[in-house]
Parts: structure tokens; sequence; C-alpha cells
């Protein structure tokens, strides 16, 4: 079963290149939503289908979902594999950084992010490179172009000094109770925001700082998903010495009850963390 994870974070690292490839040709609009209701583009569909078709055929994957796709894909006996095809994927038509988010869970899809045996996620950006959190430890790869890949920082932690904070949602829209707690974070730190959640985590996993997609007050049950996007970013940033939260506790023990739920998301150095819940 310990080859299926290596082999899970493998397939999507031999994919990136040919994900990345792929992309100039798929910016427009599909007629299609996928299971969050948000309207699909073609690097969406095409994305996914090829990430399923790889991470399915994998012996000791037994469920694939995504956020692209309604439900569960039941294809054998062991782990269940998420995957956020393309995090950010808004950001094509602009041409920002995006990326791709993988979780493995030890559980039964829908599963607590106490299940979570690795976390991995993909950034397009000036380069490629790949974080991945498994056995308490993150490393940080330079994805080539032939997928392979080549460690540049290993036992990756975040630093003691906070530096960036990234915030979603817009601020009309903020609670009272978190836009307190942002105009503090403004005063301290320095705005580091590209659209993408990957690309800014993977900000404050190198400066230190703090990312929030926040509960909204037209969305009081948060936009990320726990499963695809909450549970292994979160997997991620507290195996690298940080911590997270949905306001209240950390994502990792929140009760998984639907494959595609929402949640608020809240990661980074664990006193700014510790800040929003004593404010909260």
């Amino acid at each position: 079963m310990s080859d299926a994870i290596s082999e899970a974070i493998g397939v999507v690292a031999r994919s990136a290149p040919e994900i990345r490839n792929g992309l100039a040709g798929r910016r427009r609009k599909t007629d299609a939503e996928n299971a969050s209701g948000e309207t699909q583009l073609a690097a969406d569909v095409w994305a996914d289908e090829l990430l399923a078709e790889r991470l399915t055929a994998i012996d000791g994957v037994g469920q694939f979902a995504s956020e692209e796709r309604e439900g569960v894909v039941e294809c054998g006996e062991g782990y269940g594999v998420t995957v956020d095809p393309l995090d950010g994927s808004s950001n094509l038509k602009p041409n920002n950084s995006m990326g791709t988010v993988l979780g493995v869970y030890d559980a039964e899809l829908p599963a607590s992010g106490r299940n979570l045996v690795a976390a991995a996620y993909v950034l397009y950006g000036p380069i490629t490179t790949m974080v991945v959190a498994r056995d308490g430890d993150v490393t940080e790869y330079v994805v080539e172009d032939d997928g392979t890949r080549r460690a540049v920082t290993e036992d990756l932690t975040l630093p003691e000094d906070p530096t960036v904070y990234g915030f979603g949602g817009r601020v009309p829209d903020w609670t009272d109770r978190f836009g307190d707690y942002a105009r503090e974070i403004e005063d301290e730190l320095k705005l580091r925001y590209g659209g993408a959640m990957i690309g800014d985590v993977n900000q404050v996993l190198t400066y230190g700082g703090v990312f929030a997609y926040p509960e909204l007050e037209s969305r009081p049950e948060g936009k990320l998903r726990l499963q695809f996007e909450g549970n292994p970013i979160a997997y991620v940033v507290e195996s690298a010495g940080g911590a997270s939260s949905n306001g209240e506790e950390s994502l990792l023990d929140a009760d998984a009850e639907a494959i595609h739920q929402r949640t608020p998301v809240y990661v980074g150095n664990e006193g700014l963390i510790e800040r929003l819940e004593a404010g909260f």
C-alpha cells in the first residue's frame, strides 16, 4: 500500500509538464459546470480526465475524487485520492500562476484530514515546483521537463518571522470579525495575493505569514473545498511547522460530511492562526 502513495505522488509529478504544456490551447470556457456550480474551462476538464485515468490505474488506489466531477469514482481497494486538477484556473486568461493539489487519504471518502497520509501540490509558476508532505516531512522539488523531480529544499519549515499575507474574497463581503483581524495583519505584513490558492500558500511557506479565504457574509460556509483544497493544504502547512484553522479548530479536525463540502481556510504561522481563533 505504501508504494501506492509514492506512485500517486509520482503520477502527479510526471503529469505536471504535460498539463502545463497543454494549457495554452485550452483557455476557452466550456458549456459545463463542475459539481460546485463553477463554469469549467477546457483546461479544467482535460486535466481532470488526464489525472483520473492515471491515478485510478494505480494498484492500491481504491477511490478517486476531483473538484471537477460530482461523485467518487470507485476503482479498487486502497487509498482515497483527491485532486484539484487546476487550482486557480481563472488565472489562465491573464496568464498568472496556478497549480494542482493532491491528497491521499487512508479512509473512505469523504474523509477527515487526520486520515491523510500524504499531500502535495504543484505550482505552475516561472518554474514548475512540487511540494510534498509525508510522514511529517515536507520537501520542495523542481519538476523537470521530463517529469522527474529534483529536491531543492528538504525538511521545509515556515520561517519564524512572518512577512506576507494574502486574503481572498471581496472586502465588503468580509465578516466584521475577520475584517478586524485583517486590519491588524495589514499593519504588520506585506500583501501578496495572486488569485490562486497554491501560489498564495507557497508565498507563505517561503516567507512566513498567513493565507486566508475566510467566511463571507454571503457565504459563511466558505468558498474552498475541504477534501480537495482545505485538508491537503492544511496537512502541508502543519507538517511544515505551521497551523491551520476553519476559524474554530484545525482544518484536519473538521468533520467531513460531503465530498464537495466547503470551508473557510486559514493557514500560516502558528502565532498568526492562534490570534485569529482568539478573535473569533
